[in-house]
């Protein structure tokens, strides 16, 4: 059994290394030949693997993969779905509990939002959350106290405006789900930031999940066509955001569970 481990040619880091060498030292503890491929040279690249495990988010390399025939965990559609939180929450509207959203109207060219963002205001309430509707690790997301200050995180990218979950501040939880089942859970806390992202000085620590929050987890990662995918879950059970290739070492250190013998099982069992 061979497959392809797809990551970002020009994301480097030790934190991302230490990531692709688990991934590829569990596929070799399972039996199956897990060689890296970054995004660059796959499209030069002629061999055709068993599956692809797309640690990216290079859609149209997904998708073109895909075209190709080729097994892609997860889908291009997935990935598409979760790397835009504009996307994500019309796609799960309706289907789990998420905090007020508004998504903000489409420019072509640089405009004045004043009008949109005092409309969004009056409805959500200061402070606000706002939102680029890319980017990770809790970067590009901005706690908003005036008008004046979302207007200057504005800067010509697409982003959306959340009413602020204020008891959920600086904390929330992360499900791992695996095809369809909780495998592991952790509550992250940051008593620094409203944001409770690790890169961003939070710490976690293991957590027992309601079944209410499971059964949210479980229909976002169903609704957005995931095989495996971290959801963030705030105070009151809000689905925050759901990654869909969410950096397991940090659920793993705190937890002790390694998420990546499941996600390759879920792999072997649909291929």
């Amino acid at each position: 059994m061979t497959g392809f481990l797809v990551v970002n040619a020009y994301l480097t880091g030790e934190k991302f290394d230490t990531l692709h060498k688990h991934l590829v030292d569990c596929a070799e503890s399972m039996g199956i030949s897990l060689k890296i491929k970054n995004n660059e040279e796959m499209h030069f690249c002629a061999e055709a693997p068993d599956f692809v495990l797309f640690w990216d988010k290079d859609v149209n390399l997904a998708k073109q993969l895909e075209n190709r025939g080729l097994p892609v965990f997860n889908s291009s559609r997935s990935i598409e779905l979760c790397d835009d939180k504009a996307k994500t929450y019309l796609a799960l509207e309706g289907a789990v509990k998420q905090p007020e959203t508004i998504i903000a109207p489409l420019s072509f060219f640089e405009a004045d939002y004043a009008c949109f963002v005092k409309k969004a205001a009056e409805r959500l309430g200061l402070p606000l959350v706002f939102k680029e509707c890319f980017g990770s690790f809790g970067e590009q997301v901005f706690l908003c106290e005036s008008e004046e200050e979302i207007l200057s995180h504005i800067n010509g990218r697409p982003f959306l405006l959340q009413r602020f979950i204020a008891q959920s501040k600086g904390e929330d939880v992360r499900l791992e789900i695996v095809d369809g089942r909780c495998v592991s859970a952790m509550k992250r806390v940051n008593k620094n930031d409203f944001r409770s992202n690790i890169t961003n000085g939070g710490t976690a620590q293991p957590y027992d999940p309601t079944d209410e929050e499971i059964r949210a987890a479980v229909t976002a990662c169903k609704t957005l066509g995931l095989t495996f995918g971290g959801v963030d879950i705030l105070s009151g059970g809000y689905v925050c955001e759901v990654n869909s290739n969410a950096h397991i070492i940090n659920i793993m250190n705190a937890t002790g569970v390694d998420v990546a013998p499941y996600i390759f099982e879920a792999i072997l069992r649909k291929i």
